[in-house]
């Protein structure tokens, strides 16, 4: 290209805007499904809207690149300035187009753009593999082919090489010409020259959420996510902290005026065998409203134990499930409280309030308990034995995860003959995380997703319901509470959004020979949370729950029914009348029941500023 020394940097900042709208682009295509919904003004406007984003990440790639090119008009010929552009340019189209896949990918399995949420598995990188197994490898290497390809022919067309300094120019002037360059980017890396700088709310437009998030620039989505610290001050300030604190803890406040909970058990220290079912959301769980013939074991069990009708995920990730059910801790918006041990110290568990009252204990997963760093929430509760991967046999170790879940439940029967009683055993399966790979002849035909789900959430059932018809037969049955629940909920089947209510409906259903007769086929209609199953077991042993500040005993605070959750910078607050699903970033409501009051939606957003500052101030 012939053109002069000093139209290069306007050149390579055109580069790069223009090939994050080529990812923005292959973004719509790939996710064509959701792109049809859009009109083609709406599509337009994802391009127009983004393009402030677009253009604030491309002023960040550019300010090494520039910085080269003004320090070597300083330093001469003999400094290889465009060399060292064109490597940096080379690794810097690697890792966007990188990232650009990634997040092809995990748009579809996740719903959100893609942020830091992936390096919460950094190290556990066999768990990362298994977990994107079912992901088209082939078709997104080729992507990423295809764009790094196209990537390299833009360089060469609007870039092209550097021209010599003119003669008359001297290097000072030369300088002094690259610095002025290197400051204007400032206005496009602030967005404008407005007071506050852009974030991802700038580039929020449609009532569509998918529209909202193609116009997000990935790049610059990452890093703002990785540099954005979670030490305050609280980014959910929605009214002053004592208006917040008090609508909040009408939530929790006893009603002295009801009687004592419905005592469901025949003794008061009963073992307690907790089981963590892997993704099973109420979709695919008949006796939950859902698909019938999916879950025979657990559709039985809700006939015959007490069933919980309206329990919600306070999440959708398993370590945030983890979380809300030992510890009834709500979940946060952008990031978990499990990465930060300093945290999670400060937080109550059932396993330490159960040990108080002479329990034994024991956690079993078939999978590597770093995952997500659930271990050091774990051995901070105090757990007296942790079984994982390691522990088993490699012939065992059947699944891309670990262990299978039926290995997994004869592990569990073998060690609880020798189990000290009463015992609180918690269990978490795997079989039915991607990539559904499940040893066993399929139920339902085909290799789509919802139906390759489908396969491994049924192979579980049938696993959990031939443990307990083997446990029945074990001297510890009479005296042991078996409790059912999902770590959180799924979009299969029917790419349910990110957001609804329908992807964070799961079971809680309560069963075993210690359940009094009287209560066998009792449902519990009251809506409630993860956080809520603390409190409420705590209840029926009689023990304290008062450390769990956000757990309610379902069966005593019936008038008080809701269900808080957190999608990725967003919430949803569900009562018996009213849904309200706010987005944080958008600063709106993305969906609310006809005649919903404006209280039902500041009292979603107390509660996010409550919790959220609770776990700022762990």
């Amino acid at each position: 290209m012939n053109t002069t020394r000093f139209a290069f940097q306007p050149r390579y900042f055109l580069f790069w805007l223009l090939f994050f709208v080529v990812a923005k682009v292959l973004f719509l295509l790939y996710q064509w499904s959701d792109t049809t919904s859009l009109s083609l003004s709406t599509i337009a406007q994802v391009f127009g809207y983004g393009l402030r984003l677009d253009a604030s990440a491309t002023a960040y790639v550019c300010l090494l690149p520039f910085a080269l090119l003004t320090l070597g008009s300083l330093l001469g010929p003999a400094f290889p300035q465009e060399r060292l552009v064109r490597g940096f340019s080379a690794v810097a189209g690697v890792v966007v187009s990188f990232l650009s896949v990634a997040d092809l990918a995990l748009y579809k399995a996740w719903g959100f753009r893609l942020d830091t949420t992936p390096l919460q598995y950094i190290d556990t990188p066999g768990e990362m593999a298994a977990s994107a197994a079912s992901a088209p490898l082939l078709l997104l290497t080729t992507l990423f082919a295809a764009l790094l390809v196209v990537g390299w022919l833009l360089y060469k067309g609007v870039v092209g090489r550097l021209a010599p300094l003119p003669p008359h120019d001297g290097r000072g002037r030369a300088a002094l010409i690259g610095l002025l360059y290197m400051l204007l980017l400032i206005v496009p890396l602030r967005g404008g020259v407005q007071q506050i700088p852009i974030n991802q709310s700038d580039v929020y437009f449609a009532p569509q959420l998918f529209a909202n998030h193609a116009a997000v620039n990935v790049p610059w989505n990452v890093m703002n996510s990785l540099f954005l610290q979670n030490a305050g001050p609280n980014p959910y300030h929605f009214m002053p902290d004592t208006t917040a604190a008090r609508r909040v803890a009408a939530l929790y406040r006893p009603d002295v005026t009801m009687l004592p909970p419905p005592t469901l058990l025949r003794t008061q220290r009963p073992n307690l065998l907790f089981i963590i079912l892997e993704s099973f959301t109420a979709k695919l769980v008949g006796s939950m409203g859902g698909e019938a013939g999916v879950t025979p074991t657990l559709d039985s069990l809700s006939r015959t134990g007490v069933r919980f009708s309206h329990i919600y995920a306070a999440g959708d990730r398993s370590q945030k499930g983890l979380v809300a059910l030992l510890s009834g801790y709500p979940n946060q918006p952008t990031t978990s409280i499990i990465k930060y041990p300093r945290k999670t110290e400060r937080l109550p568990q059932l396993v330490g309030s159960l040990q108080a009252a002479g329990y034994s204990s024991h956690y079993y997963y078939g999978g590597e308990l770093a995952f997500a760093n659930m271990k050091s929430y774990l051995v901070a509760g105090g757990y007296d034995a942790l079984t994982e991967r390691a522990d088993f046999q490699p012939d065992e170790q059947n699944s891309k995860w670990g262990a299978h879940d039926h290995v997994l439940f004869q592990r569990i029967l073998t060690d609880l003959e020798h189990q000290r009683q009463p015992f609180f055993v918690t269990a978490f399966t795997l079989s039915s995380h991607e990539p559904f790979d499940v040893p066993m002849r399929p139920r339902f035909p085909g290799t789509n997703e919802a139906n390759l789900f489908r396969n491994s959430v049924y192979y579980t059932d049938h696993v959990l319901g031939q443990f307990l018809h083997t446990a029945r037969q074990q001297p510890w049955w009479d005296n042991t509470l078996v409790v059912l629940v999902a770590d959180h909920g799924h979009p299969q089947p029917g790419n349910t959004p990110n957001y609804a209510p329908e992807k964070f409906h799961i079971p809680l259903v309560l069963t075993g020979g210690a359940l009094l007769p009287a209560a066998q086929g009792k449902t519990i209609d009251v809506m409630g949370s993860q956080t809520d199953v603390a409190a409420t077991l705590l209840g029926q042993l009689g023990l304290p729950a008062a450390p769990y500040s956000f757990s309610r005993d379902l069966l005593r605070l019936a008038a008080r029914s809701f269900a808080f959750y957190c999608f990725t910078d967003g919430f949803g607050l569900l009562t018996p009348q009213d849904t309200v699903l706010y987005d944080n970033v958008g600063r709106r409501v993305i969906y609310k029941t006809p005649g919903t009051a404006a209280s039902q939606v500041q009292l979603g957003q107390a509660y996010e500023q409550v919790s959220f500052e609770n776990f700022l101030r762990k």
